[in-house]
């Protein structure tokens, strides 16, 4: 048990595509790009034609656009879950591409604003959110609702997106299948992370965690190791 899926871990996944529905109709596409497998998911609204994208990683302007040409989709939002490189690569060119306003929470805005390098195999241009997200913040988008948790800890800014209506939690890299989001590296926190962990673990056991990179789980499955980090109010090493 331990953090992980940052600097120079290599994941060597192939990029996958899932698609799935939801009701009220929602459709779900999930595909993981760039050299850390970064799963980029983009949220369609059946009804409005609308999407969302969470975490546009370096190379994904291309399938994102073709995807949405194909689903008819227009783009409103794309939200960025933290500002490491990993996740923030085609931010710029994602939002030049499709008009869609960019989102990230205000403790991060800097690193969108102005990206480390640290590690990164090429360069991150710079991108300007349009919209700061906070604690308890919403984005909607026809019959979606998405409410922002503020969860520092691998970052200052990082954020989950909870969909209560379809029982899923956006989780960056918070909360993976077994672990969590790195805390030795610049603006992490282990106190911190300990307790957004601890928060974590009192959501409904049969929400889908979507994370930021590998595979889903669910509340219930981490709960068990959540409940000693919160208990004892350190992270498992």
């Amino acid at each position: 048990m331990r953090g992980g899926h940052d600097g120079q871990d290599k994941v060597t996944a192939p990029p996958t595509l899932a698609a799935a529905t939801y009701d009220p109709p929602m459709r779900l596409l999930q595909r993981a790009v760039g050299p850390l497998a970064t799963n980029l998911y983009v949220l369609g609204d059946e009804a409005s034609r609308e999407a969302l994208a969470i975490d546009t990683a370096t190379p994904s302007v291309a399938w994102l656009t073709q995807a949405l040409a194909e689903t008819g989709w227009s783009l409103r939002f794309v939200v960025s879950s933290h500002r490491h490189w990993d996740h923030i690569g085609d931010n710029a060119a994602v939002v030049a591409a499709t008009g869609a306003t960019l989102a990230a929470h205000m403790a991060d805005r800097h690193g969108l604003e102005a990206p480390s390098g640290l590690w990164a195999p090429f360069e991150i241009p710079p991108s300007v959110p349009a919209l700061d997200l906070a604690e308890g913040s919403r984005i909607r988008f026809g019959a979606i609702d998405l409410e922002v948790l503020h969860t520092p800890g691998h970052t200052e800014g990082s954020v989950c997106l909870l969909a209560r209506t379809e029982n899923l939690l956006f989780s960056g890299d918070t909360l993976f299948r077994s672990g969590w989001g790195r805390v030795d590296m610049p603006g992490a926190s282990p106190a911190a992370m300990v307790e957004s962990l601890s928060r974590l673990s009192r959501l409904e056991g049969s929400l889908r965690v979507l994370p930021g990179h590998g595979q889903g789980t669910t509340i219930e499955a981490e709960r068990p190791w959540m409940e000693l980090v919160a208990s004892d109010r350190r992270l498992l090493m």
